[in-house]
C-alpha cells in the first residue's frame, strides 16, 4: 500500500502551514527547508509553480499519492458542477479522513493506521482500505475489541471539532456519514481552483 513515509516537518515547512497538525519545528523555522530556504521565500514563483504547489499541498494534506490523486480528479471532473469542490468532497469521503474528522485519531496518518490495522468497521463489516469511499448513510464504528485502545481514548478526550455532515455517538463510538460536506464546511486552506487550472493545461 503506497504512502508517504518521509519527514513531515519538512513538507509542512515547504508550504508554511501545519498541514499534518501542530508542529514545533514549523513554529521555530517558519521558512522553506534547505540551505537557501530564506532566500527562496523571497523569490517570485511562476503561475505554474503556484498551481503545482497547491496540488502538492492537497496531496500531502489528505495523504494521497500522485496516481490516486489524478484518478480522484478525473472522477470529480465527470461529476458535473464545480470540479474543484467535487475534488475536495471526494477526498473528504475517504474512510481515513472520516475517521480523523470523527476524532478517533489526532492525524490523518493515525486514522490511516487504524483503518489498515482493522480497528474500524463500516456498516458492521471490517474495512482495512483507507481510500474506501463512504456513501451517505454509512455507519463508521470502532471494533468492539479496539474500543479500549489508549490511542483512541486519548484522541477522543481531546476531540474538539464537530462537523455538520457527521453524526457522532460517543456511547457506542459510532459515527454516521450524513452528507458530503459543502465547500464552506471544509476547513482546509486549499485553493482548489488552482489545481483545476493545473490539470487543464
Amino acid at each position: 500500500m503506497a504512502r508517504y513515509i518521509g519527514p513531515k516537518s519538512k513538507i509542512a515547512r515547504k508550504f508554511g502551514e501545519p498541514i499534518f497538525g501542530a508542529d514545533k519545528v514549523l513554529e521555530k523555522k517558519n521558512y522553506p527547508p534547505g540551505h537557501h530556504g530564506l532566500a527562496r521565500k523571497r523569490k517570485k514563483v511562476s503561475e505554474y509553480g503556484t498551481q503545482l504547489s497547491e496540488k502538492q499541498k492537497a496531496k500531502s494534506t489528505y495523504g494521497v499519492l500522485e496516481k490516486q490523486f489524478h484518478r480522484t480528479f478525473e472522477e470529480a471532473a465527470r461529476m458535473g458542477g464545480i470540479t474543484g469542490e467535487n475534488l475536495l468532497k471526494l477526498l473528504e469521503c475517504r474512510l481515513d479522513n472520516v475517521v480523523y474528522r470523527l476524532g478517533l485519531a489526532p492525524t490523518r496518518a493515525g486514522a490511516r493506521q487504524l483503518v489498515s490495522h482493522r480497528h474500524i468497521t463500516v456498516n458492521g463489516e471490517v474495512v482495512n482500505v483507507p481510500s474506501y469511499s463512504l456513501k451517505i448513510g454509512d455507519v463508521v464504528s470502532v471494533r468492539e475489541k479496539s474500543k479500549s485502545m489508549e490511542s483512541i481514548q486519548e484522541s477522543l478526550a481531546g476531540r474538539r471539532n464537530r462537523y455538520s455532515w457527521l453524526e457522532w455517538d460517543g456511547s457506542s463510538m459510532t459515527g454516521k456519514f450524513m452528507a458530503k460536506p459543502e465547500r464552506e464546511d471544509i476547513p482546509e486552506n486549499i485553493k482548489e481552483q488552482l489545481i483545476v487550472e493545473l490539470y487543464s493545461k
